[in-house]
């Protein structure tokens, strides 16, 4: 993907923005990585993340709350937070129980925003508003 090193970058701009995540992953919406930063385990996390994405977007459409945007799932040890990143691709994030939760929506939107026009851009895919 010629997007790579840009989508890095963001990765590694949200993570200072955010000291409080623990890791952060790009991938496409079929569970394959495009950019990590600092999470071991990247490639179960994307895979996992398409599975979990195409059952909340079945949740969101049988519930008419229409296209799916974001997950978020809180543990004992912290946040899985998982936003979608224009129609080809999607961020999540591990965060430490500590981290301000409207912050981390705030800081990962624009992050998945740019990460999907980014991905979106480099696969000729940018959709019409």
């Amino acid at each position: 993907m010629a997007a790579e090193a840009e989508v890095l970058a963001e990765l590694h701009r949200l993570r200072v923005r955010l000291p409080q995540l623990s890791g952060a992953v790009a991938a496409s919406v079929d569970g394959l990585v495009l950019a990590q930063d600092s999470t071991s385990e990247a490639e179960p996390l994307a895979a996992l993340t398409a599975a979990a994405l195409g059952v909340a977007q079945r949740l969101t459409d049988t519930a008419g709350q229409g296209a799916f945007h974001e997950l978020l799932l809180r543990g004992e040890a912290g946040y899985v937070a998982t936003y979608a990143a224009g129609s080809s691709a999607v961020l999540t994030l591990l965060a430490q129980p500590r981290i301000n939760v409207g912050r981390l929506h705030l800081e990962a939107r624009r992050a998945s925003a740019r990460i999907g026009d980014l991905v979106d851009g480099s696969l000729g895919r940018l959709e019409t508003p």
